[in-house]
């Protein structure tokens, strides 16, 4: 008679569900850091004297910096573990998120924020290597839902968060303290973390054995395969998508305060409290669509096709919503089809992130920060546009959200054609995997 093994009997310890906790603490931080300054946005362009160009420049900066550094932050995860690298980005832009309120010109502002920028860019493409090694497949998908439920969730409370700091110690000391959290959570996760989960002393037996054959995609890979990844049609897709869903959505991070206060003549505590709705409403998205993927995987559909199902119909419904909002004059009510529109737009999100696992195999964090660069330099076009517009149109905020609309309805068609489940060629190996 045959004895059952230990790792047969004994239940898995959970230890592999600390690196989400890690993770959800981190997304909030970042979005804490970097929504901050949309809110600050009216005060900062009052007392260094910027106009809507040049206000867009400074939103635009953050941006322009995270979409250059995402594939050097990915691949620096790839190569020497995202231990390493997290450390180092988080106390990084910790630094900068205080120095934001030492600026005292719009050149000092843009150099700041620039470099704040650099820093957040390693994070998510770490973050998704991380799950990689240290997640069963079916745990993936899941865990890129909550995390991007925390992050936007992160940004939807920032707002009466930082309005009341800055009512009480203004904008400046607002960024001084805000600069002070991402330290903390830097020595928690040294002292946690190991990019094998393997090496890790709190797992048993059990949860080694679950995690034996994604543990093979922790230790550092150098050998990017480049040429396949830039000659990918599924690659392109995967990034312009991205592209097209953070153009519209940047607009909820940078120029929201200030169109519902000078576009809607919202006063300062209404405003704040309906900050939170469009964020909060995309935070909910993610766990929604995962939920939405599993029943519809669990009635025979294909994850590839589920996934196609649920991104094409957020970016539809993101698309229609916003173009309803500039039909609607009541400024209270104008922000619920903007904040649908968020919801919307968020369902796509899980689903792209998880595909940048099943496509990139051992490289996830390259591939990741690949799509999150291309998704940046829609974020980054996004706040600079709205500017432009703003000031040629003397105001014409109905405009703004008819191109974004556009963008939007371009998503659609990546995800029409994206299969986003087949691994590329040279990502994984049999003996690996």
């Amino acid at each position: 008679m045959q004895v059952a093994s230990a790792s047969s009997v004994v239940k898995a310890t959970r230890a592999r569900h600390w690196v989400l906790v890690f993770a959800v603490t981190l997304a909030v931080i970042t979005y804490v850091d970097r929504v901050a300054i949309s809110w600050a946005a009216p005060d900062m362009q009052r007392d260094l004297h910027l106009d809507s160009v040049q206000m867009g420049w400074v939103l635009a900066a953050f941006a322009w910096a995270y979409a250059i550094f995402e594939i050097p932050g990915g691949f620096l995860g790839d190569w020497i573990g995202p231990r390493k690298v997290l450390i180092r980005v988080v106390l990084w832009w910790s630094f900068f998120t205080a120095a934001t309120g030492w600026a005292r010109n719009l050149s000092a502002l843009i150099v700041t924020r620039f470099l704040f920028g650099a820093g957040e860019a390693g994070c998510f493409p770490n973050i998704t290597k991380i799950f990689s090694a240290w997640l069963p497949p079916k745990e993936k998908v899941r865990a890129q839902g909550i995390v991007w439920l925390a992050a936007r969730w992160g940004g939807a409370f920032t707002p009466p968060l930082v309005s009341f700091v800055i009512l009480r110690t203004g904008w400046r000391h607002a960024f001084e303290l805000f600069g002070l959290i991402g330290p903390v959570w830097a020595i928690l996760f040294y002292l946690w973390y190991r990019d094998n989960p393997l090496e890790h002393p709190s797992l048993n037996q059990a949860e080694r054995d679950l995690l034996a054959a994604s543990s093979k995609l922790g230790p550092g890979h150098a050998d990017v395969p480049w040429l396949r990844f830039l000659s990918s049609g599924r690659v392109w897709l995967l990034c312009w998508q991205y592209f097209c869903l953070s153009y519209g959505w940047y607009f909820y991070i940078t120029w929201l305060p200030t169109y519902l206060r000078e576009g809607r003549g919202l006063a300062i505590a209404s405003s704040a409290l309906l900050s939170v709705l469009p964020l909060f409403l995309g935070g909910l998205a993610n766990p929604v669509s995962v939920f939405l993927a599993e029943r519809l995987t669990r009635r025979g559909i294909g994850i590839a096709k589920a996934r196609r199902i649920l991104a094409c119909s957020g970016f539809a419904g993101a698309c229609l919503s916003l173009i309803l909002s500039t039909l609607i004059t009541n400024p209270m009510l104008a922000v619920l089809p903007i904040a649908i529109a968020s919801f919307f737009g968020d369902m796509a999100m899980p689903h792209a992130w998880s595909a940048t696992m099943d496509l990139g195999g051992k490289f996830a964090g390259t591939l990741s920060g690949a799509m999150n660069t291309w998704g940046n330099v829609g974020g980054a076009m996004s706040p600079m546009a709205i500017g432009y517009v703003l000031k040629w149109t003397n105001q014409d905020w109905n405009l703004t959200f008819y191109i974004a609309a556009a963008v939007y309805a371009a998503g659609i068609l990546c995800w029409y054609f994206l299969d986003s489940v087949t691994p590329l060629p040279g990502v994984t190996a049999e003996n690996e995997l």
